[in-house]
């Protein structure tokens, strides 16, 4: 029980440290990922406003058809693919990348390259 602990608080650390740098804009938001054992979730913020711009996850019903019976790491590529569809269509290609505190390798990277393939720049 102490070993998750530990791993939450230094997931906390490094997400406090890149969060000081990485910041929203409105011509540039920050597109924030969090990763939960069996959902991934990813949403645009405009930290000068304080606002949620658009927000995807595994669980949104337009996408939880789609991505039945796919593997973790696919389904993260259509959560990236389905944000940058939804972020250009309000006319923003680019964006910041936030990765919350978590490692850029499995479903992290996968979400990021989706969402480079739907034609977000960051």
């Amino acid at each position: 029980m102490a070993k998750v602990n530990i791993r939450m608080a230094a997931r906390q650390r490094r997400q406090a440290r890149v969060r000081k740098k990485v910041l929203g804009t409105s011509a540039r938001p920050r597109l924030c990922v969090f990763r939960s054992v069996a959902q991934i979730y990813a949403q645009v913020i405009d930290d000068e406003r304080g606002a949620t711009l658009v927000a995807v996850s595994t669980m949104t019903p337009a996408l939880k058809e789609s991505i039945k019976g796919k593997k973790k790491s696919e389904a993260a590529k259509e959560v990236g693919k389905a944000i940058a569809e939804a972020l250009k269509s309000k006319g923003l290609t680019k964006v910041v990348f936030d990765r919350n505190g978590f490692l850029y390798h499995g479903r992290v990277k996968a979400l990021s390259e989706g969402a480079r393939e739907g034609g977000l720049d960051f």
